[in-house]
């Protein structure tokens, strides 16, 4: 394990779990990659950006929240008042100094605080004359959240700060643009701004949501009663607030002739990061983790390296954490992890699978089964729905995922979870189906 440590900055570590012995012929090296980040101060990522820090402050952040003002938000009309409430929670929970803005959201996304194409700085006063524009929020007009997502990234690209963060609020389908368009304006927003994605209700897609917060490296969720925005707010704001490092990618090398055939996080969700790999010199790659704050998360990192004989060992790769500088240099976070491979004619050695690699690959699995399990179940197919959510109970008890058990045995009723066997319930509450899709990313850590 190697640290990275700064006064006033969070230390990083990595740590590297595997069963580096292969059998003769075996090509697939395995290894779950643990980074954690500790003991961040009052002063934040200053060795990020020396120039945007004084002393005493957070790291400079700038924060955009995107309220859907579509003509659905009416329906209930409690809904757009709780909306107005959780984005007044938010700024609440905004720190001073912290730029900030508001954008309604229809078919077009228009500036509601501060207007002008600039982001506000928080104090009393702004915070004040912020909550005082959301009364203006009013429910009108269609769903276009690349629109939306454009001008938040326009904004919090004013601000020569260290932190872009997006928060969006969405209660519908995006029926006023193209997929193609979104898709566009997410692929124009990430890397520039992290974002938080929430579907209040139950009349939007999950895949929309859960995609934006996806390409976005944020997280998303459901926010089934709107008497809940508030609280989810601001609790995503306190964690905004608390996000110290940005841009943070971990870089890994490999020796001539391996071949990686996956990146993913495993922990504290499933996200898949092989094909957002930027190239950074021979043989290395950078894989975007995002901004980070006290926290620890876990990679699964798969190589294929060339076949070796008994009693030969290799460096199958190296991973070290880097940060991008004004210059177009990066900072190397001094931490580093070595994934090896050692041929051996011990059979109980080479057969062995890592408990941590068990474990995260087994959660993987869990959430490509419920994905899989609802889209069935969707197109008719319950007999395939029936098997896949089995498998889902299955993997969730033998984990001990606990929250994700309970949620299944909303949409099914378990008959034994050790073996699986379930049976599809009759009639499943819409929250609740879509609760267990939007969350099925969620797993829980190895026990150590």
């Amino acid at each position: 394990m190697a640290i990275f440590s700064k006064s006033n900055v969070p230390q990083f570590s990595v740590d590297v779990y595997q069963n580096e012995y292969l059998p003769e012929g075996a090509r697939e090296v395995n290894a779950i990659v643990t980074v954690t980040a500790t003991g961040g101060g009052t002063i934040g990522s200053a060795v990020a950006a020396p120039h945007l820090y004084s002393p005493g402050e957070g790291p400079s952040a700038a924060v955009a929240v995107m309220v859907d003002c579509s003509g659905s938000m009416d329906y209930p009309p409690t809904k757009m008042r709780n909306a107005r409430d959780a984005t007044a929670a938010a700024i609440d929970t905004l720190r001073d100094g912290v730029h900030f803005a508001v954008i309604g959201g229809t078919h077009v996304a228009k500036e509601v605080y501060p207007g002008g194409g600039r982001v506000a700085v928080a104090d009393a006063t702004t915070r004040e004359q912020a909550k005082k524009a959301l009364r203006s929020l009013s429910a009108g007009g269609g769903t276009a959240i690349g629109t939306w997502l454009k001008l938040a990234d326009r904004l919090l690209s004013s601000a020569d700060v260290a932190i872009r963060h997006g928060i969006l609020l969405t209660d519908g389908r995006n029926e006023h643009e193209s997929p193609e368009d979104l898709k566009a304006a997410l692929d124009a927003c990430a890397g520039r701004f992290t974002c938080d994605a929430r579907g209040v209700g139950t009349d939007w897609e999950v895949k929309e949501v859960t995609g934006i917060a996806s390409a976005l490296l944020g997280t998303a969720d459901i926010v089934a009663d709107p008497a809940g925005l508030a609280a989810d707010f601001t609790q995503m704001m306190e964690t905004a607030m608390g996000k110290e490092v940005a841009d943070v990618s971990l870089r890994l090398w490999t020796p001539v002739d391996t071949t990686v055939k996956f990146v993913k996080q495993v922990a504290p969700t499933v996200e898949e990061l092989t094909g957002r790999r930027t190239e950074a010199g021979p043989r290395a790659g950078d894989y975007p983790l995002g901004s980070w704050g006290d926290e620890s998360r876990d990679y699964h990192v798969c190589v294929e390296v060339p076949a070796a004989h008994i009693g030969q060992e290799m460096l199958a790769a190296r991973i070290s954490l880097v940060i991008p500088q004004p210059d177009g240099s990066v900072q190397n976070l001094g931490a580093q992890g070595l994934v090896r491979a050692v041929w051996t004619d011990d059979m109980v050695a080479s057969t062995s699978i890592n408990p941590q690699v068990a474990h995260y690959t087994g959660q993987a699995e869990l959430a490509q089964a419920i994905q899989h399990g609802l889209d069935l179940r969707k197109a008719g197919d319950m007999d395939g729905a029936t098997a896949k959510l089995g498998r889902a109970v299955q993997l969730a008890s033998a984990s001990g995922n606990a929250d994700t058990a309970k949620l299944l045995a909303k949409v099914v009723d378990v008959v034994d979870a050790a073996t699986g066997t379930v049976r599809l319930k009759a009639k499943v509450q819409e929250a609740d189906e879509m609760t267990l899709e939007t969350r099925s990313t969620k797993t829980v850590r190895v026990k150590k």
